[in-house]
């Protein structure tokens, strides 16, 4: 469900104070919902891996804390806090978490309706 223009108002707040759900073993996620962009914060586990999919969504990604091996149309990058990655809709993409627990915000336009059910 995506929230109307009624439904909405400005919000400020800090990552404490918004839900976690755990959509997978070894995943967190934590999700701030507009009309047309959505924001998750992800915490994943040591070497936790996330097939390599596509979607029709743009994603923007920034590393927070720890390093991530990420396939791009099958090129490995390896990446760490501070970076950031953009994906276009429908590019295929994957990651591995390395050795250590990693946090990622991930911002998607439009907003991933099936996170919203799951």
């Amino acid at each position: 469900m995506i929230p109307n223009e009624a439904q909405l108002s400005a919000l400020v707040t800090d990552w404490t104070k918004i839900p976690v759900t755990s959509p997978a073993p070894g995943i967190k996620r934590q999700m701030v919902v507009g009309q047309n962009v959505m924001m998750c914060r992800f915490t994943f586990d040591p070497l936790l891996v996330t097939p390599e999919h596509t979607h029709p969504h743009e994603q923007m990604t920034l590393v927070v804390k720890g390093r991530v091996r990420f396939f791009i149309d099958g090129v490995e990058n390896i990446v760490s806090a501070g970076d950031v990655l953009h994906f276009p809709p429908h590019n295929r993409h994957g990651a591995t978490m390395m050795d250590e627990e990693v946090v990622l915000i991930d911002i998607f336009s439009p907003i991933r309706e099936d996170f919203l059910t799951a």
